[in-house]
């Protein structure tokens, strides 16, 4: 199985979106919650190549983007590839 990775808020609609998807796939995944541990965002926006919205999400090191962008993957039947590799 893949090695999914989430830097998260918990007041996050969108955060929670993306776990929910996750959840249903039975995905398990690495969450970070910036809440807790705010020294993250950071690494975060580095490993994101700038981006500073969350969630951030990351599929085996490759940076996905955010809930849009692993939704989009899910519609378009690429999500379940990238968590097979």
């Amino acid at each position: 199985m893949a090695n999914v990775e989430l830097y998260t808020k918990g007041y996050c609609p969108y955060c929670q979106r993306a776990k929910a998807l996750l959840d249903n796939k039975g995905v398990k995944y690495t969450e970070f919650s910036l809440d807790t541990n705010p020294g993250l965002r950071d690494e975060m926006i580095e490993r994101a190549n700038g981006g500073r919205t969350v969630p951030q999400i990351f599929i085996n090191e490759n940076h996905v983007g955010g809930c849009d962008d692993l939704f989009m993957l899910e519609r378009n039947n690429k999500l379940q590839d990238l968590l097979s590799a």
